[in-house]
C-alpha cells in the first residue's frame, strides 16, 4: 500500500526520535561515565586500568553495530513491532543488572553486550518502520529521527554529570533505565503497513515456514565491486572514530585538572553534528551518483585531522573549536550512508548492505578506544593514542576515492551488455532476411521458367 505520509506515522516518527536519542545519547556520553568508572574502579597498582575499563563502553558501541545484520534479518521475519519491543525489554534488563556490580569485568557482560545488543535490537526496526509511513517526506522525517541523537548527546552528558556527583554512578544508570523504559512502550507504536515475511509465508493462520536461506541472508551485495571497496574502506577509516568519544574527557581532565567544563565538548559535538546532517544531507542532494562519496572522503579527512589536533591544544578554546569541526563532519558521515547505499546497489538490496557494513564496522569501534587506553597506560599520556587515531580515518578516505571511477565503470558496462545484445539479434534478423531472400529468388527464377 501508499504510504499515509502522515496520520499514525507522526506518532511513529516521534517514537523513532526518542529511541535514536535514547541508544546514542547513552552511547555518545559514554566519557562521562568512563572517567566515573576509572575513579569508583581505580586502583594505584593496576597500570592497564585505561585499556581494561575502555572495553565496556567500546564493546558497548561496538555491539549496536556488530548485530545489525542479524537485527535485520530479524525484522525482515518477525515484523518491527515485535522486535523492537524485545530488544528494549533486553537492554533496559543489562542497564539495571550493570548496576549492581562491584568491579569492572560483569560490566563487559551487563553493559557491553547484553544493553548493547538490546540498543541494537531496538534501534534497526525504528528506522525500518518509517518507510511504512511515509515516502515523499522520508527525507525530512529521517532528518527528525536522526536530530534525537544529536539533542540527546547534547544534554545527557550535563544530566548525567549532576546525577553522579548527587546519586553516584550507580544510581545514575538506575535513573537511565526510565530512557530505556520509556524505549519500551515506544516500540508498541510500530504498528506495521507492509506484511513481514512470517506474514507472506504462512498467513495469520497458517503454519510458520523459514524462507529459504538466500532470501534471508542476501549476500549477492558483495558482487558489486564498488560496494566491496565501500565495505572495505568504511570500517578501515574506524579504527580512531570512536577513541575521542571515550577519551577525550579523561585526557581534558588530565591535561587541564577541574576548572574546565570538559562535558561543553561533547555539546559541541552533539549541536554541530545535528546541524552536519541538515546541511550534508541537503548538499548531498545535488551531488549525482556515487560522486556522494567524496563527501564522505572530505569528512574523514577532516575527522583524522582533528583527531591529531587534539594533543596540540593548549587552551581549553582550542578544544571547543577542534570539537565543532569535528562533529560538523562526524554528521555529514553518517547522514549520506543510506544515499550512498542506494546508489550503490539498488533500491532492493539497501537494507541488507546497510547491516553488513555495520556489522563491519563494529570490529574497528570496538578495538580502537581499548588500544587507545593500552598507549595511554604505557606511555602515562594520550598524546600518542589522539595521533594515531587520526591516521585510520585517512587511509580509508584513500580507499574510498575510487569508488566513483569503478561505479562509473560498472554502469558502463552494464549499458553495453544490452546494446551488444540488441546488435547481434539485429545481425541474426539480417542474416535469416537474406537467407530467405536467397532462396525466395531461384525459386521464382524456376516458377517464370515454366
Amino acid at each position: 500500500p501508499e504510504p499515509p505520509e502522515g496520520g499514525w506515522g507522526w506518532v511513529v516518527m516521534l517514537a523513532a526520535m526518542w529511541c535514536n536519542g535514547a541508544v546514542f545519547g547513552i552511547q555518545n556520553s559514554c566519557g562521562v561515565l568512563f572517567v566515573s568508572m576509572l575513579r569508583l574502579f581505580g586502583s594505584s597498582d593496576d597500570k592497564q586500568l585505561v585499556f581494561k575499563t575502555a572495553w565496556v563502553s567500546s564493546l558497548s558501541m561496538g555491539m549496536v553495530f556488530f548485530c545489525s545484520p542479524i537485527v535485520s534479518i530479524f525484522t525482515d521475519l518477525f515484523g518491527c513491532r515485535k522486535v523492537a519491543v524485545i530488544g528494549a525489554a533486553v537492554g533496559l534488563v543489562g542497564l539495571l543488572s550493570s548496576s549492581f556490580v562491584s568491579t569492572i569485568e560483569p560490566l563487559y557482560f551487563t553493559y557491553g553486550i547484553v544493553f548493547a545488543c538490546g540498543c541494537s535490537f531496538a534501534y534497526q526496526p525504528s528506522l525500518v518502520i518509517l518507510g511504512h509511513y511515509f515516502k515523499k517526506r522520508l527525507g525530512l522525517v529521517n532528518g527528525i529521527v536522526t536530530a534525537g541523537s544529536s539533542l540527546f548527546t547534547v544534554s545527557l552528558p550535563f544530566l548525567l554529570r549532576v546525577l553522579i556527583d548527587s546519586v553516584d554512578l550507580f544510581n545514575t544508570l538506575r535513573v537511565l533505565c526510565i530512557l530505556m523504559f520509556v524505549l519500551f512502550l515506544a516500540g508498541f507504536t510500530y504498528k506495521p503497513l507492509v506484511p513481514n515475511t512470517k506474514d507472506k509465508e504462512g498467513g495469520k493462520k497458517g503454519k510458520f515456514k523459514l524462507p529459504p536461506a538466500k532470501k534471508i541472508c542476501n549476500f549477492s551485495v558483495f558482487k558489486v565491486l564498488s560496494y566491496r571497496i565501500w565495505a572495505l574502506g568504511i570500517p578501515a577509516a574506524l579504527f580512531g572514530y570512536f577513541v575521542p568519544y571515550v577519551h577525550l574527557m579523561n585526557h581534558v581532565k588530565e591535561r587541564f585538572g577541574d576548572s574546565v567544563p570538559e562535558e561543553v565538548l561533547l555539546l559541541c559535538l552533539g549541536i554541530t553534528s545535528g546541524v552536519g546532517r541538515l546541511i550534508f544531507g541537503r548538499v548531498a542532494d545535488y551531488i549525482p551518483g556515487a560522486k556522494k562519496i567524496y563527501l564522505q572522503v572530505a569528512s574523514f579527512f577532516f575527522i583524522g585531522l582533528m583527531s591529531m589536533m587534539i594533543p596540540l591544544c593548549n587552551v581549553f578554546g582550542a578544544l571547543v573549536a577542534v570539537c565543532l569541526f569535528m562533529g560538523l563532519f562526524d554528521g555529514c558521515f553518517i547522514c549520506i550512508m543510506a544515499p550512498i547505499a542506494f546508489e550503490l546497489v539498488g533500491a532492493q538490496d539497501v537494507s541488507q548492505a546497510i547491516g553488513f557494513l555495520l556489522g563491519l564496522m563494529s570490529v574497528p569501534m570496538t578495538v580502537g578506544p581499548p588500544i587507545a587506553g593500552l598507549l595511554r597506560d604505557k606511555l602515562g599520556r594520550y598524546d600518542m593514542a589522539f595521533y594515531l587515531a587520526g591516521v585510520p580515518p585517512l587511509i580509508g578516505g584513500a580507499i574510498l576515492c575510487f569508488i566513483p571511477w569503478v561505479h562509473e565503470r560498472q554502469k558502463l558496462k552494464e549499458r553495453a551488455k544490452p546494446v551488444d545484445g540488441e546488435t547481434t539479434e539485429k545481425m541474426l534478423e539480417n542474416e535469416s532476411t537474406l537467407v530467405s531472400d536467397t532462396t525466395e529468388k531461384p525459386a521464382k527464377e524456376l516458377d517464370s521458367g515454366f
